[in-house]
């Protein structure tokens, strides 16, 4: 049977490049039927909901969702564009991506990063008197639903609130500080998650050949939570022997990336810091126009690129944005329904046009984003498109 899939393009740039998407899919020849759901910053304005319960709804029906991009603002911003009629009616923008991962318990996000041979944006590094570019092939597992994503925060935070942080002895230095001047977010992490995600994380790794596994935390001062994260990185990795358990630190981490990224196979980490990290990594590989995700439960999985909305980008016609991030995307959800034959032949024909190098986007010219990149020799969005199909 043709599996559904619900096709959430979202704001700005996210409904330009998810139809490029969609074109690929169609040309190698996978078989599927499309079903549109709203989500994004214009429901926040006219509804105060940025995810509609129908999109919910489909999800929870179709079990498969392709998403483009969301745009995110400050909460004053927020309350400021919200319709007239809705304010001061207790409406909060929470992004929806977020909300979809939480509702769905999409407690696992894969973002794999992986440099393409030919690409001008790749990370060299000096040797002797001249340059090497290293093989970037490394794969980021981010505990998607707790850490300091979880949403649990306060501003001016209630009396019962504060006085359960006021049992802690370091809470001693803010005993003091007026409740409208202190903001309280938690980091909350539990063993079950910690356990599920590292499980994942090893059996992928075993299953691809990776020979190690980074834990990317902070336990030297994050003692609880981070240490949760480890003690249960070495309870699995006893089932992996062959896989290598590595730590580091989230700024050491950083730091590490620029010299030997290549040493790295499967890293772990809670939200925040994988968020950080895999955006790290993804610079080594060309930027965020080449890098995509999965967020995956037990029932639901949605499949993004990491890139943002670029609202400023939407109206340019022809549109000049990078698709291959999105299309790199829809490849992780051919994998996940299991037509890795078909992922493969479309990450084979992106290998080729960017090894070829005779069309490229304008990040990959180092360009700044206008319109009039196209006629200083980058293609459009559409013409990178096309390239890619041309060798399926």
């Amino acid at each position: 049977m043709r599996p559904t899939i619900v096709i959430m393009p979202g704001d700005g740039i996210g409904k330009t490049v998810l139809p490029e998407a969609i074109k690929v899919l169609k040309a190698v020849d996978f078989q599927a039927e499309y079903i549109h759901a709203d989500i994004g910053w214009e429901f926040w304005k006219k509804q105060g909901n940025p995810l509609p319960q129908k999109t919910i709804d489909l999800l929870t029906e179709h079990k498969i969702g392709l998403f483009g991009a969301i745009t995110s603002k400050p909460k004053y911003i927020a309350v400021q564009e919200i319709d007239p009629s809705l304010k001061d009616k207790g409406y909060v923008y929470f992004s929806p991506i977020v909300s979809l991962r939480q509702h769905f318990d999409l407690d696992i996000c894969i973002r794999p990063c992986k440099s393409f041979k030919g690409n001008p944006l790749n990370f060299i590094r000096r040797k002797g008197e001249g340059f090497e570019e290293p093989l970037v092939n490394t794969v980021i597992f981010r505990q998607n639903t707790e850490g300091l994503y979880s949403g649990v925060e306060w501003t001016n935070p209630p009396k019962n609130v504060r006085d359960a942080f006021e049992t802690h002895p370091k809470m001693k230095k803010f005993k003091d500080v007026p409740g409208k001047d202190l903001a309280i977010s938690s980091r909350i992490m539990t063993r079950n998650a910690c356990r599920r995600i590292l499980q994942s994380a090893f059996e992928y790794a075993d299953k691809f050949g990776f020979t190690n596994l980074t834990v990317c935390e902070k336990p030297n001062v994050l003692r609880e939570t981070s240490g949760l994260m480890m003690e249960e990185a070495r309870k699995a990795s006893a089932d992996y022997p062959k896989i290598d358990l590595w730590s580091t630190n989230i700024d050491a981490q950083m730091m590490w990336l620029t010299k030997n990224p290549e040493d790295y196979g499967v890293i772990v980490s809670e939200n925040m810091f994988g968020d950080i990290v895999s955006d790290g990594f993804a610079g080594l590989i060309g930027g965020l126009g080449f890098a995509c995700s999965a967020n995956i439960g037990k029932e639901v999985a949605i499949f993004e690129p990491t890139h943002g909305s670029a609202p400023k980008y939407e109206t340019l016609n022809p549109s000049i944005v990078n698709p291959i991030a999105m299309i790199m995307s829809a490849c992780m959800m051919l994998d996940h329904l299991n037509k890795t034959e078909k992922a493969t032949r479309i990450r084979n024909a992106i290998a080729k046009v960017v090894e070829e190098g005779k069309v490229r986007t304008y990040d990959m010219m180092k360009l700044r984003g206008s319109q009039k990149v196209l006629n200083q020799g980058a293609c459009s969005t559409q013409e990178m498109t096309d390239e890619i199909i041309k060798y399926l």
